[in-house]
């Protein structure tokens, strides 16, 4: 039975009384299912360090809104959540806390400091699942995983081990990008490149034999206590008589060889290319080749280590400027030039990345990342939008091996034991008591951890129960679709793609949809330096969750950036106040107690135009949906809930419910009732709270609408020739109503119309609504125009021609007066505003808001003019 809804709807009412009676209800948790098929969804999981930001809010929105569709058409719809360990970022938390103690992780030591960052988890690691919630995410929670758990940490051991096993894993001396403020090695992935202005110095490097000089130039002097040797092109013929020679590096008087290489470009710079193997890996290459020594001279704090001579202990960039002043005393310093170069910074903390000469475990990426293009190239794996095949493609090819390892405590320690005896390493799935090749218990553990993304990259299978053959892995694996930002497609995407096809032998998804970036309404990305973040958190409290989400996905596709105006979220507000006051409304005028259709012969000419236009509307927002357009799918809801349902179709009923005839009655209640059931489950996935609560309050059958079924297209409910005809009706009625706002004449006023029309069946059959809707007291209908029409106003629509005598609704000379005082006064702006704006002090020297807002008053009092003469001209036709 029918219950009345409150007059005004408070979301902060409804939605955690809603919330929860999901959660008491568990609608959310999904159970194997033989009957069913079914649709899985892991979420990207947040940093446990995090807050909800207007991205996550953007995920969540994007995948609650398939995990409710999917559910509502009868999939065992399951979307894992879960939280991500973050190493650097959770590590630096827990530092910045001890720091404010006075002490430092060293002080604790490393399973103290791990008790604590284990202690800060449980304090705040729920935080952000308490967040998604309040955004009405209908996430498993009975499933969710941390990266660190038992089962997600067997995988990681299972991985490294098995890769390692394979010879896909080693540890090696690399140049490897280094951030000195965060003490660690990063990935290729995690190094953001940024154009910054610098100088190119030229140097001279004298000959060993006192014949001259060579002069190489670099954007780094501060690693230059680290050259082994000087490159040039072997084809050059300006240095050709020096190879195999030697020169004196200038500031160590160390002398180095002079090789030849093709990497040197003959044609950039001087030709000769100073060589610092240790800290870049070009360098390096050519070092390996020409077995150049390997010296390091920046420690892993920054600073000059001991290799650096009489600069040791000084910073990168002191250094730097040292060593400038020192060559240019010694009159070693040719010239400096202006130099724009690319820098890497790391992602985390911005500081520039040092390349430096370490040893660390690596992937070897090359064999894996052959299955992992070819999945993507054979469309086993398809990107939404399809252009970000080509950024993951290309990535992909040119993939260089990943170094995994980070110098951290608080993240998946590396499995690999060092015998102090015979050196061997002993990598294990289980802790290793001795070494496995001398049986010597003088082993000792690798301290460093693994990269927090190798965890990430196991997500969809480790979280479904791998290693282990359980049988959810086999009933929800591979998943369906994964939604994340462009931005991480090199870090997560490809990382998952790669590791689900070797280590499960099949994709870890079909579908990739990518959203862009959640930027301030003046397209700027969203910042703490900019102070231009928006809280989503604080627009739920004010505007409501579904209003948010709304924002979210209307007006917005796949891959694309979307700018982010508070004012949208008010005017969702607004929209769902919309819905539920014509919900209202029509509980108020129900008599009837179940949701059932009349039979065809009952309905009348509205009803099939509108259950005509709910069935094209299910239709197409099915497939939107299923094509990921979901931005589409909404927009048609929308406009027709707020068009053709509630500024139509409750008007066109108006006459019937208030009416004398019990049966019609009945009609008009019960397709009010159908329709607005209909549009509440096409809406539920969008504004799961708002539709929920309408739901309840409704005659339904079922417990809740989130478990509800999915409208379908029937071809019953197919009435074309019924649609076009309403059509025609209200174009009608649209037109008349236009022109009478232009001739300032009020509903109360009423004439009669005269219709001509070839299809004069359309508008004898739509007559009543064209009367009480277009203010007429009497239609007349024919084929031809009446007499005395061209005293009349005259309207065309694509099929008919509308008059209306205006002698019964204007009085013409007051009318003209009234127009002619109008035009005056906008003729008057026009002069004022004009002469202020050709007036080059005015322009030069006002505010630019003001400039702005004089040249809008010009362009609206020309509008306004133009409006006011073309009124005249209708009005001089009638005299």
């Amino acid at each position: 039975m029918a219950r009345q809804l409150p007059k005004v709807y408070d979301p902060k009412e409804v939605e955690d009384r809603i919330y929860k009676m999901w959660m008491d209800g568990g609608y959310f948790h999904t159970q194997r299912d033989p009957e069913k098929k079914p649709f899985t969804v892991v979420m990207p999981p947040p940093n446990v360090t995090g807050q909800l930001h207007m991205g996550h809010a953007m995920d969540a929105a994007l995948q609650d809104i398939l995990i409710r569709f999917k559910r509502m058409q009868g999939y065992a719809a399951l979307w894992v959540p879960g939280v991500d360990h973050a190493g650097i970022a959770t590590q630096i938390k827990v530092e910045e806390e001890l720091r404010k103690e006075g002490k430092t992780r060293y002080d604790l030591g490393r399973e103290k400091f791990l008790e604590r960052v284990w202690d800060w988890k449980k304090q705040y690691g729920n935080r952000i699942v308490e967040q998604q919630k309040k955004l009405g995410s209908s996430c498993d929670w009975d499933r969710a995983r941390f990266t660190m758990d038992e089962g997600c940490s067997k995988a990681v051991r299972e991985v490294f081990v098995s890769l390692y096993e394979k010879g896909l894993i080693y540890k090696g001396k690399r140049i490897i990008n280094w951030c000195p403020h965060c003490t660690t090695a990063l990935s290729d992935a995690e190094v953001e490149y940024v154009d910054k202005p610098g100088h190119l110095w030229h140097m001279r490097y004298p000959l060993t034999d006192g014949s001259g000089y060579l002069v190489v130039a670099t954007t780094r002097p501060e690693t230059m206590m680290g050259d082994t040797g000087v490159a040039v092109n072997p084809n050059d013929e300006r240095y050709r008589h020096l190879v195999g020679k030697t020169c004196i590096l200038p500031l160590m008087d160390r002398e180095i060889p002079i090789v030849a290489d093709d990497y040197v470009e003959m044609d950039f710079g001087t030709g000769c290319v100073k060589m610092t193997p240790a800290h870049d890996p070009n360098d390096f290459e050519v070092g390996q080749r020409h077995h150049l020594d390997t010296i390091k001279v920046i420690a892993d704090d920054g600073t000059i280590n001991e290799n650096g001579g009489k600069y040791c202990g000084m910073d990168r960039y002191a250094c730097r400027k040292a060593v400038i002043e020192d060559l240019q005393a010694l009159g070693l310093l040719e010239k400096v030039e202006d130099y724009t170069h690319s820098v890497g910074t790391c992602y985390r903390c911005h500081n520039d990345v040092e390349p430096m000469i370490s040893a660390q475990w690596f992937v070897k990426m090359q064999p894996l990342a052959k299955e992992a293009l070819r999945v993507v190239r054979d469309g086993e794996v398809k990107f939404v939008p399809e252009r970000f095949t080509k950024t993951y493609t290309n990535w992909m090819e040119n993939v260089r091996d990943w170094c995994i390892s980070r110098q951290l405590w608080w993240g998946h320690q590396i499995p690999a034991w060092y015998c102090a005896d015979c050196g061997h390493t002993t990598v294990s799935r289980q802790d290793a008591v001795c070494c496995e090749k001398c049986g010597s218990t003088h082993i000792t553990r690798d301290p460093d951890v693994l990269d927090t993304w190798f965890s990430s990259a196991l997500w969809p299978f480790e979280t479904l129960g791998w290693p282990d053959k359980t049988e959810d892995l086999a009933y929800f694996y591979p998943t369906d679709v994964l939604v994340t930002g462009y931005d991480i497609i090199f870090f997560w995407v490809a990382r998952m793609i790669f590791s689900a096809c070797e280590h499960t032998k099949q994709p870890p998804f079909h579908t990739v949809l990518i959203h862009g970036l959640v930027r301030d309404d003046k397209g700027r990305k969203m910042s703490k330096s900019l102070g231009n973040g928006i809280d989503p958190l604080e627009m739920i409290d004010k505007y409501g969750s579904d209003a948010l989400r709304m924002n979210m996905v209307t007006g917005n596709s796949p891959g694309n950036d979307m700018r982010f105006y508070v004012e949208h979220c008010e005017a969702m507000r607004n929209f769902a106040n919309k819905l539920w006051n014509a919900s209202r409304y029509v509980l108020m005028n129900l008599t009837v107690d179940e949701n059932r259709l009349p039979q065809t012969e009952a309905l009348e000419i509205a009803d099939k135009w509108i259950l005509s236009k709910l069935n094209t509307l299910i239709a197409e927002a099915t497939e939107n949906l299923e094509k990921f357009e979901l931005g589409i799918a909404v927009q048609k809801c929308y406009d027709f809930i707020w068009d053709d349902y509630c500024d139509w179709y409750i008007e066109l009923t108006k006459a019937r419910l208030y009416g004398e005839d019990e049966a019609a009655k009945q009609t008009a209640q019960r397709v009010l009732l159908y329709v607005l059931d209909q549009i509440l489950r096409l809406m539920h996935p969008f504004m799961p709270f708002v539709t929920e609560e309408i739901w309840q309050a409704i005659p339904h059958e079922g417990e809740a609408l989130i478990v509800a079924k999915w409208p379908e297209y029937s071809e019953k409910r197919n009435f074309p020739q019924e649609e076009q005809h309403m059509d025609s009706v209200m174009q009608a009625i649209r037109a008349i109503r236009n022109r009478r706002a232009e001739m300032n004449v009020p509903p109360s006023k009423k004439c009669t119309l005269y219709v001509a029309a070839e299809n004069r069946e359309i508008y004898e059959e739509g007559a009543p609504f064209i009367m009480r809707l277009a203010y007429a007291d009497r239609v007349v209908v024919s084929q031809t125009a009446p007499e005395g029409h061209e005293a009349m106003a005259e309207c065309i629509t694509a099929d008919a021609r509308l008059y209306l005598p205006m002698s019964q609704l204007v009085d013409v000379e007051k009318e003209t007066a009234r127009i002619a005082k109008e035009k005056e006064n906008a003729q008057k702006e026009i002069e004022r505003t004009g002469a202020r704006l050709s007036n080059q002090n005015f322009v030069s020297r006002a505010p630019e808001a003001v400039v702005n807002a004089e040249r809008e008053k010009l362009e609206k009092a020309k509008k306004l003019l133009k409006q006011l003469e073309e009124s005249e001209q209708r009005l001089a036709k009638l005299k």
